[in-house]
This record gives C-alpha cells, sequence and structure tokens, in this order.
C-alpha cells in the first residue's frame, strides 16, 4: 500500500538536467538533495569529492527511498572533470561574482534547460558547499549563474532545500503546471424539488422545537434561513447530509441506538431465515415407503 504520497506501482520518472554537488560536507544534506531530485523527476547526479567519503550510510538514509539516484551517482574530484562532458553549466549562488554571465531565476533556468535539452545539449545545475557555496574560480567555470529572491539577510539555503526549489521549477516545466490529481466529481446540483422538500423538513423540526419564538418575525426568519441554504449551491450529497443532520439531532442519542438497534434486529432476522431457508435445501430425504417386516 501506497506511504506518503509514495506509490512504487508508479513509473519512476527519470532524466532532465545533471545536478552536481561540489564537495558536500554532510552525507545528510546528500541524501535530502537526492530525495528532492526524485520528488521532482531529476535522476542523475554528480558528488565533486565529498567530505565524508562515498558512499555515505547518512545518505542512504536521508534519501528516503531515492537510493537509485544515489546507486547511479558518479564520483568525481573536482568540477572540472565533473563538467568536462557537459555542453552548458549553471552555478548556483545567492552571492554576486562580477562575472558577465546571464544571471538567471529558478524558472527561467528550467525553461532554458528544457529547450537544451530537447536540442541535444546536456546540462549541469552546480551547487556548492553548504558553509561556503561555490568558488569563484568554481562559478567562472560555468556558463551561467542561478539565484533565488531569497532574504537578503539570511540567503543561505539547506543543500537538500537549493536543490528542491531548483528541481520544483524544472518539474513545473515538464508538467505545464499541471497538478497530480483533481477534486473528485461533485454530487450533481439538488434539484428544486429536493431544495423545497428539506426546507419543510427543516421548518417542521424547527416549529416543533419552538425555535419561533415570535409569530410576527417566523416569516421573515424562515426566509433569512432559506436564504442561507440558497447561497452555496447545494448539490444532491449535500442536501442528504443535511436532511440526516436534521433527524440525528431531532432523534438525539437514544433515537440514534434505537434505529441502530431496530436495523440490527431487521439484519439478524434476514439472515436467520436465509440460515434455515439453506438448512432446509440441505435436510435429507424420508423414505415413505413400507417398512420390511421380517416377521410372519
Amino acid at each position: 500500500m501506497p506511504g506518503s504520497g509514495t506509490d512504487s506501482s508508479k513509473a519512476w520518472t527519470e532524466g532532465g538536467p545533471m545536478v552536481v554537488l561540489v564537495e558536500p560536507q554532510l552525507g545528510e544534506n546528500i541524501g535530502s538533495a537526492a530525495r528532492a531530485m526524485g520528488n521532482f523527476g531529476l535522476s542523475r547526479l554528480r558528488i565533486v569529492n565529498p567530505r565524508e567519503g562515498w558512499p555515505n550510510e547518512k545518505a542512504r538514509i536521508f534519501c528516503a527511498g531515492a537510493d537509485r539516484i544515489l546507486e547511479g551517482a558518479q564520483l568525481f574530484p573536482d568540477l572540472r572533470s565533473a563538467l568536462l562532458d557537459v555542453t552548458y553549466a549553471v552555478a548556483t549562488t545567492a552571492r554576486e561574482r562580477g562575472m558577465a554571465k546571464p544571471v538567471l531565476a529558478a524558472d527561467a533556468v528550467a525553461r532554458d534547460t528544457a529547450m537544451r535539452l530537447s536540442a541535444g545539449e546536456d546540462v549541469a545545475l552546480v551547487f556548492g558547499r553548504e558553509r561556503t557555496g561555490l568558488y569563484t574560480e568554481e562559478v567562472s567555470l560555468c556558463d551561467a549563474i542561478l539565484t533565488l529572491p531569497v532574504n537578503p539577510a539570511f540567503a543561505s539555503l539547506n543543500l537538500g532545500m537549493a536543490v528542491a526549489v531548483t528541481a520544483y521549477e524544472w518539474s513545473k516545466v515538464m508538467s505545464g503546471g499541471a497538478l497530480p490529481f483533481a477534486p473528485p466529481d461533485r454530487s450533481p446540483p439538488a434539484e428544486r424539488a429536493d431544495l423545497f422538500a428539506f426546507f419543510d423538513h427543516l421548518e417542521r423540526e424547527l416549529v416543533d422545537a419552538s425555535f419561533f419564538r415570535s409569530p410576527e418575525k417566523q416569516p421573515s426568519t424562515t426566509r433569512n434561513i432559506r436564504n442561507i441554504f440558497h447561497r452555496f449551491a447545494l448539490s444532491k450529497q449535500d442536501l442528504a447530509t443535511l436532511h440526516g443532520m436534521v433527524t440525528a439531532l431531532v432523534e438525539g442519542r437514544a433515537g440514534r441506538e434505537k434505529r441502530k438497534t431496530d436495523r440490527n434486529a431487521r439484519v439478524a432476522e434476514r439472515r436467520a431465515r436465509a440460515i434455515a431457508t439453506a438448512e432446509g435445501r440441505m435436510a435429507p430425504a424420508v423414505e415413505t415407503g413400507t417398512p420390511d417386516n421380517d416377521e410372519g
């Protein structure tokens, strides 16, 4: 049975731009980044000189089921070697580097990446260290800069979070912004006759409960009550629920228990009759001929 948003019966989305993590310091952050990649349809991971070595058990734990991304990850000694076969590389940074490079937001990078991939180019999204980010020299190896409109007084994102934000924008481009599911089909609109029947039910019970304490105000109060329900464009299911609510309030706990007991008694009676009928059909036949008489 699928867990919280995880369904192994569905196809795993793969491909997209490459994600390059430069000297990540913690296995937990590598795992979180892989999880974010899996969430939004990225599958190609390259890791440059991870501080805690590789493979890393903490990364496996924090990937939360995105093991295939970690298992397919490629290891490189430096960023130069990780980008040798890449056509276009985008450096992620929160700091202005004074370089004559395009500076793009994550959504613009996602759109540009989609066009480049469809043209046969390969694109890498490069993320730096948790504490210092990418060095200026490393940014200079890339073709463009990706930055996010974060709080300038607190611009440092967790590595996994940075990958998630960027991968989310990629996912939106690939899906056209479509959500994975829609609201269920709504019950058909209530017919006018059904609505009037509910008004009759409700108003009858309100009269019995002495709700209308002033006969002079009863007509205007009744109109106000009806107008409340008119504003909601009620469905057939809505009216069925409202009828049930009014009935339950009128009956109270004792009435509901009696109705439940009566219903259970009827079910038990039907079951007993069915069993009796079945036993009657299976009863052995009784012989009616003359018994043998050995005397005589």
